[in-house]
């Protein structure tokens, strides 16, 4: 049995006028008392086919070809004892969302790229052009902020009027639904495939809350990062892995819900990182084991667990044992939907909690809190100008008492790395956020004046090792400088 593999991969049928019945000369009619088929003078399946080719060029020239250049472990060629660092190209797809050169694609696309090229599709003068495919535009692209967590990245290009496509925030697509498929597979650039929506709300792994939309419309590895679109066009989703035994498609693929893209993409625009709210409060869903147990009035759903003493939750009078029933209106039932409704909501907005105690229903306003993490809290503490160490493709501040309280370092000096913000000739350095550097080719760096110094005197292809500290771990990142 051959085993189950996740791989990372990585237009529309207009509403009317597609599949409906003629109006013309019925199917059959009674003629001396025999039945006799009449032809339908409309031809449904070339009606078809040229709706399916409206869609794709409707919403091609919006997506994009994405081509990523780094350095990865070479393939074993029986050199078993030797680590050979290489050069890798990729190829995934992205999708335009604003005409000043702003696209979405996977995070996954674009990691560890030391260098990032758009490839814009340039449609002929007129679709029924058949002497003419197109030409393309290259441009190269900058990630302005990425998130590892939705596996969603935002990058920019320098150009305007680009063609885009709308992210489908209106309703939630459902099982049955006809979804398109359009990316670069192999790096056949707008290959375009059809499918259904197999199933809303999926989550592959128990451990992680994201979930995903499954299609059976053929996703291969290159799709990463293109849109998922409906019949009117407009984006359900964000291709982004599909299950397979063979590491092709099998009908069994995976896409980011446009409602989270979207949101993951104006933060990112506007903050540069994903910020998102909390309650203080926790919760899981409930089993009938559960409800049995607990008294509770129904056997499915969201239960709170835990309220923080100090926290919003518990300031609007939200207690353990609670059943919530829906949040800003949406029903919850289970706690993958309720981290969603939380992760979604907008971090100036107050939340319309409304629970079950007992048999008595409740409705509550609760503002929530930016949930804030370890480097949420050093990036804010940055000045952007000073703290940009460009050709490392960082943000740095200097290990100072109160990040050496938060940090578990064994040197008291360095520069902590608070971001990644690679640029077009950053290098690739392997530098994680929390790293912290305390040496550049054996000079010793204590702040990130000293470090910018220290990287100013090395010249394009000059070798590079840094002396980091990883989880209170020691180790060098040797890299060559662009």
């Amino acid at each position: 049995m051959r085993p189950l593999i996740i791989v990372a991969c990585a237009a529309a049928l207009p509403r009317s006028g597609v599949c409906q019945q003629p109006t013309a000369t019925p199917a059959a009619e009674s003629r001396g008392g025999r039945q006799v088929v009449s032809r339908v003078p409309v031809d449904m399946l070339t009606q078809l086919s040229g709706s399916l080719r409206q869609l794709a060029n409707k919403v091609s020239p919006a997506v994009v070809q994405i081509e990523v250049t780094g350095f990865g472990a070479a393939e074993e060629g029986g050199h078993k004892d030797t680590a050979l660092i290489v050069r890798q190209h990729g190829i995934g797809s992205g999708v335009i969302v604003d005409p000043n050169g702003y696209i979405m694609t996977n995070a996954h696309v674009v990691a560890g790229a030391q260098r990032i090229r758009v490839v814009l599709w340039l449609p002929p003068a007129t679709f029924d052009d058949v002497s003419s495919s197109g030409d393309v535009q290259v441009l190269n692209a900058k990630i302005i902020g990425l998130q590892k967590r939705t596996d969603l990245a935002l990058l920019k290009v320098e150009a305007s009027n680009l063609p885009t496509v709308r992210f489908q925030l209106d309703h939630s697509p459902q099982p049955g639904e006809l979804v398109f498929a359009i990316g670069s597979p192999g790096g056949l650039q707008n290959s375009v495939s059809m499918g259904v929506i197999s199933s809303t709300w999926r989550q592959p792994d128990p451990d992680n809350p994201m979930v995903y939309l499954q299609t059976d419309a053929p996703i291969n590895p290159g799709n990463s990062g293109g849109p998922l679109v409906d019949v009117s066009g407009a984006v359900v989703g964000l291709n982004t892995f599909i299950m397979s035994s063979s590491g092709g498609s099998e009908g069994l693929g995976f896409a980011i819900p446009a409602r989270i893209v979207d949101f993951v993409y104006q933060s990112l625009r506007k903050y540069g990182r994903v910020r998102h709210i909390e309650i203080g409060a926790a919760a899981q869903t409930i089993t009938p084991t559960i409800a049995e147990g607990l008294g509770l009035a129904q056997k499915w759903g969201v239960v709170i667990t835990d309220v923080a003493p100090d926290g919003p939750a518990n300031e609007a009078g939200i207690q353990p044992e609670d059943v919530v029933l829906a949040v800003d209106g949406r029903p919850m039932l289970n706690f993958t939907q309720f981290v969603a409704a939380l992760y979604l909501h907008a971090p100036d907005q107050v939340l319309t909690i409304n629970v079950l105690r007992g048999t008595q229903k409740l409705s509550f306003n609760v503002p929530g809190i930016l949930a804030r993490d370890r480097m949420d809290q050093l990036a804010d503490a940055a000045d952007p100008m000073r703290s940009d160490i460009g050709p490392l493709g960082i943000l740095g501040l200097d290990l100072n008492d109160e990040l050496r309280s938060a940090l578990p370092v064994r040197i008291e000096t360095g520069v902590v790395v608070i971001a990644e913000a690679p640029g077009f000739n950053s290098a690739n350095t392997g530098l994680r956020e929390g790293d912290v550097i305390h040496s550049l080719n054996r000079t010793p760096v204590e702040s990130v004046e000293q470090l910018k110094l220290a990287v100013a005197e090395l010249k394009p292809g000059d070798a590079a090792v840094l002396r980091i500290e990883r989880r209170g771990q020691f180790q060098y990142l040797a890299f060559e400088m662009e």
